[in-house]
């Protein structure tokens, strides 16, 4: 099983489009795929059109006394494949309760470990928030992918979430690799190429090659929620998620042959 963290500390940055465009692309590829909306904003739970009141179970429920099952939580998309886990408002309350309730830093990690083997693949939508549920999801995660805007301002948001990442790789003592997804990218513009250049120079290999263009096909995240019609990813940004998962897959292919 894979856990794949999707942050950044930057809002706007299409993290909830990239984990479902990812998610299905995996189940697409025959995986059995779980995504974890961890945002007490909820955007993940509302494109698979889960109504918010009355607040469903999920997410929060992972952290209760005694924690629940995340089989029994999960729920099965209209994708093949793609499971989703909900997430609440009240997911907001949790850094209050960690004060009183010691151990809430690591809950999902030992959730994972309860869970075993029954999905290949675990993609954790983030909060762009610093705070107990990012940490819980880096402290988990095999792979942090940040998606980030070709912008100026958007650079600054990612240098600070790949340092978040390198100081959780510390702290925990095992390897966390940083992939650097450029998403919303237009190629038209002089300031998105040039900071796409910055972005490569100041992060090198771990910055994707190419980019995620803009695209008003997928503008609304429900659209990646409903099965495809024939091809699996239709639009410019879906047939480029398809090449940024392949190589996000390579990249996890050698890291697992050179621990071999």
């Amino acid at each position: 099983m894979r856990i794949w963290a999707v942050a950044n500390q930057k809002g706007g940055v299409g993290k909830t489009t990239t984990t479902l465009a990812l998610g299905r692309g995996l189940a697409a590829l025959g995986h059995k795929v779980l995504l974890i909306d961890l945002d007490p904003h909820s955007s993940l739970t509302r494109a698979f059109g889960v109504p918010l009141e009355p607040a469903p179970t999920g997410v929060l429920e992972l952290f209760a006394t005694p924690p629940a099952d995340i089989g029994a939580l999960s729920h099965a998309s209209r994708i093949p494949g793609l499971d989703y886990l909900c997430a609440q408002a009240a997911l907001a309350t949790l850094e209050r309760r960690s004060a009183n309730q010691p151990g809430l830093g690591l809950a999902l990690q030992q959730a994972f470990t309860r869970h075993g083997g029954q999905h290949d693949y675990i993609l954790l939508d983030c909060a762009p928030t610093l705070g107990l549920l990012m940490i819980n999801a880096l402290a988990a995660a095999d792979r942090l992918i940040i998606p980030t805007q070709a912008e100026p301002l958007a650079l600054h948001g990612l240098d600070g979430m790949v340092r978040t990442g390198e100081m959780v790789e510390r702290s925990r003592q095992r390897p966390l690799p940083i992939s650097i997804l450029p998403t919303l990218f237009d190629r038209r513009t002089r300031t998105g190429n040039e900071t796409l250049k910055q972005m490569q120079d100041r992060h090198g290999a771990r910055v994707w090659e190419e980019a995620i263009p803009v695209d008003t096909s997928i503008s609304n995240p429900n659209a990646l929620t409903v099965p495809a019609i024939g091809d699996a990813y239709p639009g410019r940004a879906l047939l480029a998620y398809r090449r940024a998962l392949e190589w996000l897959r390579g990249a996890d292919a050698s890291l697992l042959e050179h621990a071999a």
